[in-house]
């Protein structure tokens, strides 16, 4: 259930929600040129956009007849188990609540899924026996849990979760026949459990010291020491783990210590020698194997998309794949006796659709029609990689969606997206919310400002403890950027993001207040002060790198109040939507409370879009379709 909140001229944005297609704001035009528009191009509202199925999920039976997967063609995610030849699905779960789906077990058809309550991300682990029945292995109002995987031989898996201590996640071991647990590693230190080796003997654990330092410690559970550090260095370096090798010999681990960008390297455990994997002109994010080990599957981050090789590691040769459609392959898993491959393909005009390919044969079998069959892709718009000079000549790349209907004879207006974190990264692939605006003809720049991930690790650091200048100044000359393109209407730009993009719109109205002409505040924060004083228990493992980013509290007050909005809102005179989830562990309710507020009080339009149901990021298709429909009528208001 949604609650909503308008005041004023705000009323407008819901008059539609349920309605028809609304028309395009693109500028002004002669009749002719409007209708020749109408008839190359058509527009979709929300609710055609997130009719289209959100799938994720791959992971295949032991018998390799069925793939578990999560959708929300129910409206929420719940859990599916899809019959491999023919497609059809089996609802496993029907919860009011988010549920995301974990592991089949490895001999039968149990499954494990996970959920929280209302977006509160206290997510818990629980069974789906084959009767039907749940059973909650992690209760507890408090309980925070993770699944960490099963035991070579299924006799038995591991869940990480803080319910001893609700900042530490402590190591348990489960029965996979009665359940039945026990505490293997009490977590006193501030460790990440990364990954647990087959026999489960073998734990990896990551420690982070700062937001550019952090280590790989591997602990033996059979023996009653320390974890021994394998990542042993000199100069600040980010180490992560990977994952055991299948004969449980040798860790994999990634780390930014031998250049700019992350690379996977390889500790060989009787030996004590590492040796280079994988090493890229970006960042390697990932390398998995199949059971037995004969394909390993990696990741490259390759200027904001995702790049997927596959090796038979028997020829040392790539694997070769059937003719596939346009996009970037993602979640690629083998069936157990590795004859199947099951994967998605995502772009940024087609949603993630699952494939199954028999190795060997000619083509694969598309499993799902993720799309809404009422759309059609070529009135959906992929997105070009640009780069432009900030205030200080740095180079910043970007994501640019050009409507269909903009022209030189009919300039759109323009959106700057800022993707959450700080730290996050905007990435191709398909995003209904923009597509939906871009289709209404809006253009989109997402800005991958100094700070973002994926373009070395000195430019992931150029905004440490500078938030609210240098990144907001890319914001600004970003705008500059567009306005020297001839398809876009110079005054009329605006900005909208979430989490940390919702900070950045806040503060381009409080710091800069005549440069946008709107902003849309996504569960923003707003009030630093606060914020890194309230941050959830089990984020206790990465605060040290958290305040390396943005300044401990204790030190650095007086700046978080300069850079927080909240104490800046008297200079907000321009439009602004405002977006929250009353159940965010991380930015609270009252940060948005407050700012709508004080910019009320300034006599500026202010709308204000409240979720009782949701926490941070909108899980449910009904209130997706109300945020999307109300950004477009916000900016057909205002823009």
């Amino acid at each position: 259930m949604k609650q909503v909140i308008t005041t004023g001229i705000s009323a407008l944005v819901f008059a539609a929600l349920l309605g028809g297609c609304a028309g395009s704001s693109g500028g002004s035009d002669t009749q002719n040129q409007a209708n020749n528009v109408k008839t190359q191009h058509q527009n979709y509202d929300a609710k055609a956009f997130y009719e289209t199925t959100s799938y994720f999920g791959s992971g295949f039976s032991h018998d390799g007849e069925s793939i578990l997967m999560g959708s929300d063609e129910s409206g929420v995610f719940n859990v599916y188990s899809m019959d491999v030849k023919t497609g059809n699905k089996t609802q496993l779960t029907d919860s009011p609540d988010t549920s995301y789906p974990v592991s089949w077990f490895p001999k039968d058809k149990r499954v494990l899924f996970t959920k929280d309550s209302g977006g509160n991300e206290r997510y818990h682990v629980y069974v789906l026996e084959q009767d039907g029945t749940v059973k909650d292995l992690t209760p507890g109002d408090e309980t925070r849990a993770s699944f960490r995987g099963f035991t070579k031989d299924g006799s038995a898996f591991f869940v990480t979760s803080n319910e001893r201590d609700p900042r530490f996640n402590d190591l348990y071991r489960y029965d996979s026949k009665d359940y039945s647990s026990k505490l293997v590693f009490t977590n006193n230190a501030g460790y990440e459990v990364g990954d647990v080796g087959p026999k489960g003997h073998f734990v990896a654990l990551g420690k982070t010291h700062s937001n550019r330092d952090s280590d790989v410690y591997i602990l033996d559970l059979r023996k009653r020491g320390e974890p021994e550090l394998i990542s042993e260095h000199t100069e600040p370096a980010n180490y992560m783990v990977e994952g055991f090798s299948v004969d449980g010999r040798s860790l994999y681990y990634g780390t930014d210590a031998k250049g700019e960008f992350s690379q996977i390297w390889q500790y060989d455990m009787p030996t004590g020698k590492h040796s280079q994997v994988l090493a890229d002109d970006w960042d390697v994010t990932f390398i998995r194997f199949s059971d037995s080990g004969r394909y390993q599957v990696s990741g490259v981050n390759a200027d904001a998309s995702s790049k997927v090789s596959i090796l038979d590691t028997k020829t040392g040769k790539p694997l070769a794949l059937p003719p596939l459609p346009a996009g970037d392959i993602r979640a690629v898993r083998f069936s157990d006796d590795e004859t199947q491959m099951a994967f998605y393909l995502n772009s940024d005009t087609s949603p993630s659709n699952l494939y199954v390919w028999t190795l060997g044969a000619p083509e694969a079998r598309k499993l799902t029609e993720a799309l809404n069959p009422a759309m059609d892709t070529a009135h959906l718009v992929p997105s070009e990689v640009v780069r432009f000079k900030s205030f200080d000549g740095l180079e910043i790349p970007g994501l640019l969606y050009k409507p269909k209907q903009a022209s030189a004879d009919n300039p759109a207006p323009v959106m700057i997206w800022v993707h959450g974190g700080p730290g996050g990264q905007s990435r191709s692939g398909y995003n209904p919310t923009i597509q939906h605006l871009v289709n209404q003809g809006y253009g989109i720049f997402a800005i991958n400002n100094r700070g973002s991930s994926g373009y070395g690790k000195t430019f992931f650091h150029l905004d440490d403890k500078q938030h609210g200048e240098g990144d907001l100044q890319d914001m600004v000359w970003g705008k500059a950027y567009l306005q020297g393109l001839d398809w876009v209407d110079d005054e009329r730009i605006g900005i909208m993001g979430g989490s940390y993009g919702g900070y950045m719109t806040a503060a381009a109205l409080a710091f800069e207040p005549e440069t946008f002409k709107v902003g849309i505040d996504i569960f923003g924060v707003t009030n630093w002060v606060r914020t890194l004083n309230s941050i959830p228990p089990w984020w206790e493992s990465f605060r040290k790198a958290l305040y390396d980013e943005m300044g401990d509290p204790a030190t650095d007050g007086e700046r978080h109040r300069a850079i927080s909005p909240l104490f800046h809102a008297t200079n907000i005179t321009k439009p602004l939507m405002v977006i929250q989830g009353a159940n965010d562990p991380r930015v609270l309710q009252v940060e948005s409370d407050e700012l709508v507020e004080k910019v009320r009080e300034n006599g500026v339009p202010v709308e204000y879009v409240l979720f009782e149901d949701e926490g941070h990021g909108f899980t449910k298709k009904v209130n997706r379709i109300t945020a999307s429909e109300a950004y477009l009528k916000f900016l057909q208001t205002h823009l």
